[in-house]
């Protein structure tokens, strides 16, 4: 009978930016350059998705910066008067 490893979920906080052709998406509190993309928010976040697990598959869960992770992630809009 084989060993089975248990798998652990990890949430990753993902920002996915809307622009005029289309949607980028990229996660926070990750080490290296992760990015995914699509035509739709759905699209985006499952290619980023994607993305995030071939990278932690090729470079382990070292990948996630533990000794600073990301609680929330906010947009905001500030006005500048020049």
């Amino acid at each position: 009978m084989m060993a089975e490893t248990a798998e652990k979920a990890t949430r990753v906080k993902v920002i996915i930016e809307h622009a005029e052709d289309g949607y980028i998406a990229y996660p926070r509190g990750m080490k290296g350059v992760v990015v995914g993309q699509g035509n739709s928010y759905e699209e985006a976040l499952a290619d980023v998705t994607s993305a995030i697990r071939a990278h932690l598959e090729e470079f382990g869960r070292e990948a996630l910066q533990a000794d600073n992770p990301v609680v929330d992630a906010f947009v905001a809009e500030a006005e500048i008067v020049l």
